[in-house]
């Protein structure tokens, strides 16, 4: 299978960037065709400019400047995401990865009758790996877990409910210990081993 990796953290010897490596490792090992996306080694840009935004419905332009992580996009048959949690949201750099790649024409079709259609069909299989620095009940039942909300309601739309969409997390990092984190990436490796 194609899986795209998208992966957002900007220290190479974060726990993030431990995970990120075994997703990559448990994937290849597999067999599984993988696009390695480090939005921070490709100093992505994610501010949706001004002219952007003028272009967002011209499907004749808005593609410049991310035609190709649109190209990856299209490719892949399955997505990774790997991302900490910061102040209950997504990493400013993924969050413009959303913003400016699932634009018109790429993961919805806008109709005349101004209704958006789901257009990431091909994608079979979502997976939103995560950490946050607070206890599950707080990012739950307090904060709403708005960054699980992101990865499984946004793809159940654009793949017309097509894809089988996972979300892991390991909460409390602030209280993680060496058995939690160790635990939490043999959780990883078997979510991702079971992409088929």
């Amino acid at each position: 299978m194609k899986v795209l990796v998208v992966y957002c953290h900007p220290v190479e010897s974060s726990y993030n960037a431990a995970i990120h490596s075994a997703a990559l490792d448990t994937l290849r090992a597999a067999g599984h065709e993988v696009a390695d996306l480090d939005l921070y080694a490709e100093n992505f840009n994610p501010v949706l400019s001004r002219a952007d935004r003028l272009d967002y419905h011209d499907l004749a332009k808005n593609r410049a400047g991310v035609a190709k992580y649109v190209d990856q996009l299209l490719w892949a048959e399955a997505l990774v995401f790997v991302y900490p949690t910061w102040t209950y949201g997504l990493p400013a750099m993924l969050k413009g990865w959303f913003d400016r790649v699932m634009l018109p024409g790429v993961s919805f079709v806008l109709g005349a009758d101004g209704i958006a259609r789901p257009n990431l069909k091909h994608i079979r299989h979502v997976v939103g790996i995560s950490t946050y620095g607070r206890p599950w009940w707080v990012a739950t039942f307090l904060m709403g877990n708005p960054p699980r909300k992101n990865i499984v309601r946004y793809f159940r739309l654009v793949t017309a409910g097509r894809a089988k969409i996972r979300f892991i997390a390991h909460y409390d990092m602030n209280r993680s210990t060496d058995a939690t984190r160790a635990t939490f990436l043999a959780k990883v490796r078997a979510t991702l081993q079971a992409l088929a």
